[in-house]
């Protein structure tokens, strides 16, 4: 969904101190208002409070894209105003970037970008910052506009990137379970805080569950076992809310024929197993869309009813609220039923403090002074997650890193080369890098930058012929440069409609074989929301990076990897096939028919966990604490690696498992640890990693449980899924 402000009741924060006080009793009109009684008694007491109409107010209100809408008005009486919901998958979005109303907040790079640092501690800052911002904002007279700005996140995207056509391909962490699960859970960690009682901001997590085609969203059902579903699509958000989240928007699609706002698994699973208890909200359109598009409920009374029943308490629709009282009246639903679910809302303004004297909560001294946009260490934040999360795809003969003190011109070219394009779920730069930008701030005066614009092949050309180097800096635009449901370019997506192609556009691959044949020379940058079928870059072209798009930072990251200031280790977090003729049909959501590392059998263009370096690393000595994991123990598995370039470095080292004799189907590989080191030229470290047998485990859809086999399993380290340096074979089991 775009944009969309939902408001319900809470109680915006006043300023004040942050010093731990307790007000006497006598001083509160309700006892809801009491901070040292427990969350659910305050919470009972509330909706003792409330009339009927009141309670069916607290599951959602009319929203408006980029818009304002007033809390309930009948909740004033309580002291209880208005909180709303925004988005921050990359940086806080205050309005687009387009907009002179738009409040400029800290934009790092895409999700995918973010994904492709493989470093929970970095998004963890990132979030924390988007965090911090929120509640500045919320806290500040000059940008709390009188009501209050969002203390509710929608982030981060737990959805995987199963197919490279998906529209919302940026939107993810990638293709890997284990790898989404921990950034999503870094990510929780740090839009929430680590203050024992209170959350600086809620993590709402999307889209649940198996969300991964644009075409037919609304009405589509993607279809799998209850094996991938314990084993895949369900991990990242279980991972998200161990961490501490407690909320979720609930996707379009279906679940084996079910629409996801209403699939028993909301309650069964994620209520009764996991402990969620705060928010669970439909996507915009969603309760109409069980009726027109799915066709699973006969009327909107009865799809209502249907949510409330799985335990959806957040409705982003209007029209919820009219067919809410019809499901009252036409009996098919209770008033106890309402009552039970909209508790989640309250539980949420608990823990942010909303209810409580601002003294009594931390976070109250986040407000005033300079706009944290401005600040230094948030503008060096978001330049180290976008050198982050460059790649390196290619390096041949060493072309990179450039020597500018060699250099007397270089030429810059591209669709791509100057400008940072902006994405629905960012906010508004508050200021941006270009490529082309970075690059003359880095060479300075003295190396003439030849810039052609856009896709002009001739002058592309006669740049790249006129210097020493050229750089191709091609690649989609993230809203396709048009409106809604609009995508000139077979090869580029968005939300609301899925890629028709993964070659280059045309004109793209057209100009990357000029600037070549004039230049041997060349350098492509591929600014890219997804993968594309590059072959013929691969085979001819000396040198390949490719960053994602929309950090403000875009262009000094870039410079600073092209010329060695920055030794790039970001790795690819998708397998990058070399046709589409590799993939299965787009709502193939049965993973074991070819589908991402885990079960790909072809020849990839560039293989999961992928990224090159410009030092050099030896891996030595894998050793396994034990040669045998119980099934209820664990393991340390250690390595080590050593630097045996001439720069400093850092290795992304990856843990895989291969199950040698399961009983049931299972992988080819399955990644199970990873850790980003930094290693002086010349310096070796050891990295440790904890197995436990737990993460072995499959499910058994008979006994409805996890199962620890009786097997070897083979232990690989490596730096990609296809590059395993060294292998050990230990027992599972009794």
């Amino acid at each position: 969904m775009r944009i969309v402000t939902v408001w319900v009741g809470a109680l915006c924060l006043a300023m004040g101190p942050a010093v731990a006080q307790t007000p006497a009793q006598n001083q509160y009109q309700y006892p809801f208002q009491n901070p040292n009684l427990s969350m659910e008694d305050r919470v009972t007491n509330i909706i003792s409070l409330l009339t009927p109409e009141e309670k069916i107010d607290v599951l959602g209100a009319n929203y408006y894209l980029g818009g304002r809408n007033g809390p309930p008005p009948s909740l004033n009486r309580l002291g209880i105003h208005g909180y709303n919901q925004g988005e921050g998958l990359h940086g806080l979005a205050r309005g687009r970037a387009d907009s002179p109303n738009a409040i400029p907040t800290t934009t790092f790079i895409q999700s995918i970008g973010l994904g492709e640092t493989w470093d929970p501690d970095i998004l963890q800052k990132a979030a924390a910052v988007e965090g911090y911002e929120a509640r500045w904002l919320n806290q500040t007279a000059k940008y709390s506009r009188g009501g209050s700005q969002s203390l509710i996140i929608r982030a981060p995207n737990a959805d995987l990137g199963r197919d490279i056509r998906w529209g919302r391909n940026e939107e993810c962490y990638g293709e890997d379970a284990y790898l989404n699960g921990t950034l999503t859970a870094a990510f929780v960690r740090g839009l929430q805080g680590n203050d024992p009682k209170y959350w600086q901001t809620a993590a709402l997590l999307k889209h649940f569950l198996a969300n991964s085609n644009e075409n037919g969203r609304m009405g589509s059902s993607s279809n799998f076992d209850e094996r991938l579903l314990r084993e895949y699509y369900s991990v990242p958000f279980r991972m998200g809310f161990e961490a501490g989240a407690r909320s979720y928007m609930a996707a379009y699609n279906g679940m084996n024929g079910i629409p996801m706002t209403a699939q028993p698994i909301l309650k069964d699973i994620t209520i009764k197993e996991w402990g969620v208890n705060h928010i669970i909200t439909t996507d915009a359109g969603s309760l109409d869309a069980m009726v027109r598009a799915h066709k699973y409920f006969p009327d909107l009374p009865t799809a209502a009813a249907g949510a409330i029943k799985v335990g959806i308490n957040q409705f982003l629709d209007g029209i919820y609220k009219a067919n809410i009282t019809l499901a009252l009246e036409k009996k098919l639903i209770a008033m106890a039923e309402i009552e039970e679910v909209v508790r989640g809302s309250f539980r949420v303004m608990i823990k942010l403090g909303m209810l409580d004297p601002p003294e009594m909560v931390p976070y109250t001294k986040i407000k005033d002074g300079p706009e944290p946009w401005t600040r230094d260490e948030n503008k060096l934040l978001a330049r180290q997650v976008t050198e982050e999360a460059i790649v390196l795809l290619k390096n041949r003969n060493n072309l990179l890193p450039l020597d500018k003190s060699k250099l007397k011109s270089i030429a810059v070219v591209g669709q791509r080369s100057n400008d940072v394009a902006w994405d629905w779920y960012s906010g508004a730069f508050p200021y941006k890098v270009t490529p082309l930008d970075g690059i003359k701030n880095k060479v300075g005066p003295g190396v003439k930058v030849n810039f052609a614009l856009n896709n002009d092949n001739n002058a592309a050309v006669d740049a790249a012929k006129a210097s020493d180097v050229a750089i191709v800096v091609i690649g989609n635009h993230p809203t396709c440069d048009a409106g809604w449901a609009k995508c000139e370019a077979l090869s580029d997506g968005k939300e609301s409609i899925d890629r028709r192609s993964i070659e280059l556009q045309p004109a793209q691959e057209q100009l990357i074989e000029d600037v070549f044949k004039a230049n041997p020379r060349t350098i492509v940058v591929l600014k890219a929301s997804f993968p594309f079928a590059i072959n013929w870059a691969q085979q001819n072209v000396p040198a390949i990076v490719h960053m994602a798009h929309n950090s403000q930072e875009e262009g000094t990251a870039l410079a600073d990897v092209l010329f060695g200031d920055y030794n790039p280790a970001g790795r690819l977090v998708q397998t990058w096939v070399k046709s589409m003729d590799d993939l299965p049909p787009m709502m193939d959501y049965n993973l074991r028919n070819g589908r991402t590392y885990m079960y790909f059998k072809g020849q990839p263009l560039y293989p999961f966990g992928y990224g090159l370096s410009y030092t050099t690393f030896a891996y030595s000595n894998l050793r396994a604490s034990s040669s045998r994991l119980t099934k209820d123990g664990q393991m340390s598995v250690t390595v080590s690696v050593r630097n045996t370039g001439k720069r400093d470095g850092q290795e992304v080292v990856q843990l895989y498992v291969t199950h040698v004799g399961s009983k049931v189907e299972r992988p080819i590989e399955e990644l199970k640890g990873f850790q980003r080191v930094a290693l002086k030229a010349g310096e070796t470290k050891i990295v440790l990693f904890q197995l436990k047998a737990k993460d072995l485990a499959y499910w058994d859809a008979d006994k409805k449980q996890w199962v620890v086999e009786d097997e070897k399993v083979n232990l690989m380290v490596g730096a990609s899924s296809a590059d395993i340096k060294l292998q050990q074979t230990i027992a599972v089991g009794t």
